[in-house]
C-alpha cells in the first residue's frame, strides 16, 4: 500500500467545512505531521479552493482558508511539462473537468493515492487508486 496520498478539492473542502470524512483527511494530516505519510496536493486544488470560496464565503474567509491550507504539512505541487502532458491524456480519454485532469495526472505521477469525494473520479478507478470520503446526499 502507498503512503502517498494527494488531496483532491473536495478533500480540502471536506476538512475546511468539517463535512463527514473530515476525520479521514484530519488524521492523514496527522500522520503527515509525524512523517508516516506523505501528503500531497495539486496547484489546482487551491485554485479551486480560492475560487469557490470566493463565490461563497468572501474574500476575508477564502484568505483564512487557504492561509489554513499553506500551514498544513501537505506538498503543493505545481505545474510541470510530464505533468502537463499526463493531464493532456487524462482530458483527452475521460469526461472530466480541466481541474480534475490536472489533479488525477498529479496523483499518478506521483503513484498517489487520491483522496475525494467526487463521484465522477468513479470512471478513473483502473487507472488510479482511492480513498472515497462519504459523498453528500
Amino acid at each position: 500500500m502507498s503512503n502517498v496520498y494527494l488531496l483532491d478539492t473536495s478533500a480540502w473542502l471536506t476538512l475546511i467545512e468539517d463535512e463527514d470524512g473530515s476525520d479521514i483527511v484530519r488524521n492523514l494530516i496527522t500522520r503527515a505531521a509525524t512523517s508516516e505519510v506523505t501528503l500531497l496536493t495539486s496547484f489546482m486544488s487551491f485554485m479551486e479552493v480560492r475560487y469557490i470560496s470566493l463565490q461563497e464565503v468572501g474574500e476575508e474567509a477564502t484568505a483564512i482558508r487557504l492561509s489554513l491550507m499553506e500551514s498544513l504539512p501537505v506538498l503543493c505541487l505545481e505545474s510541470s511539462k510530464s505533468l502537463g502532458t499526463i493531464a493532456a491524456i487524462v482530458k483527452a480519454r475521460h469526461r472530466h473537468s480541466l481541474a480534475d485532469a490536472w489533479i488525477v495526472a498529479t496523483a499518478l505521477e506521483n503513484n498517489a493515492i487520491l483522496v475525494h469525494k467526487d463521484p465522477e473520479f468513479e470512471q478513473m478507478v483502473s487507472l488510479v487508486k482511492f480513498t472515497k470520503l462519504p459523498y453528500k446526499r
